[in-house]
């Protein structure tokens, strides 16, 4: 649990200033947040976030983050990073970690959790259940994973619906046994777990690929036992980036629904989403677009999942690492 704790969190101190000027890159087009709501990774999950229009006062820092304006024009990623550090200070790179932290680090802890016990019980069970002396490790941990992915998923939807809502609504994490009563009395208590069926549609199938195809390197690679940091960093870049190229129509229809569910949340229209399941959305992007539709957005996906998982599984293999060390250490004396 520290160890997924610590990787989530640096996955995220390394990720978000990228996605911060992604977003200010856009709210400088107003394009993209021209909309209700949009779409905030940071590096571990997506969040729905609220536009507010913007609002010219001489104080531009009491703007939301993603709507503060800058005195120059942003030419670029790289001349983003330079320009909002020095007009806002480097503080600015990291405008909307905390919240996103509350619900992306307890639901990276339950994942990484339950995937190592699960892991170990498939180990046990698995091929007495199957009828064989052994099952391949790769196809157990790929097995975990998914099943990981749902319960950490099962678990953290209401928090984050309810999350969303406080945010639509501004209200305080004081006044959340409210949000949760009136939610449940409103829409009943299913209502909790909107959205869940999207996420999961994608969030298992890149589980299950990405320790799949994780595990397997490691057994082609010798390097079941104590894997090398440099290793973990390859592994998991190689990985993450082969199940979000796998994924990524699921990741487009995922999407497509939670700007659908914040619209709703954020303008309280009350109604339901009617764009379709997600056979029929599928079906329909492929014959308006055809395989390059399903398949649209790639190089962003990749660039933003290859090195966040890379990050993610390095700092979680290293300080595993460090705890067994330390744990034979304490046995020797």
């Amino acid at each position: 649990m520290i160890s997924s704790c610590t990787g989530a969190v640096i996955t995220s101190l390394f990720m978000t200033p990228f996605d911060v000027v992604k977003v200010r890159l856009q709210a400088q087009q107003r394009a993209e947040l021209s909309r209700t709501c949009f779409l905030y990774c940071n590096g571990l999950m997506d969040h729905l976030c609220k536009c507010a229009p913007t609002i010219c006062t001489s104080h531009p820092e009491q703007n939301p983050w993603y709507n503060r304006p800058v005195p120059v024009q942003l030419n670029g990623t790289v001349d983003a990073f330079v320009k909002i550090s020095r007009q806002e200070g480097i503080q600015s790179l990291w405008s909307g970690l905390s919240p996103t932290l509350i619900v992306a680090v307890p639901n990276t802890i339950i994942y990484f959790a339950t995937y190592e016990q699960l892991r170990t019980v498939l180990h046990r069970h698995l091929p007495t259940i199957l009828g064989g002396d052994t099952t391949p490790s790769s196809i157990v941990s790929g097995l975990a994973g998914g099943l990981a992915r749902v319960w950490a998923v099962t678990v953290v939807s209401p928090f984050e619906l309810v999350r969303t809502k406080m945010q639509a609504s501004n209200i305080s994490y004081r006044e959340m046994s409210k949000v949760l009563k009136s939610q449940v009395t409103n829409n009943g208590f299913v209502s909790l777990w909107r959205g869940w069926v999207p996420t999961v549609l994608r969030d298992v199938p890149f589980s299950v690929v990405y320790w799949l195809t994780y595990e397997q390197q490691k057994i082609l690679m010798n390097q079941q036992q104590q894997p090398s940091f440099q290793f973990t960093f390859y592994a998991g870049a190689v990985s993450g980036g082969i199940a979000g190229t796998l994924t990524l129509p699921l990741d487009v229809i995922k999407t497509h629904r939670q700007i659908a569910l914040g619209e709703e949340i954020f303008s309280d229209s009350g109604s339901g989403s009617k764009s379709g399941s997600t056979y029929e959305l599928l079906q329909h992007i492929y014959r308006r677009q055809g395989v390059r539709g399903l398949f649209s957005g790639v190089v962003p996906r990749l660039a933003k999942v290859m090195p966040a998982c890379a990050i993610m599984i390095s700092s979680y293999e290293y300080a595993k690492k460090f705890f067994r060390q330390r744990l034979h250490q304490k046995q020797e004396q």
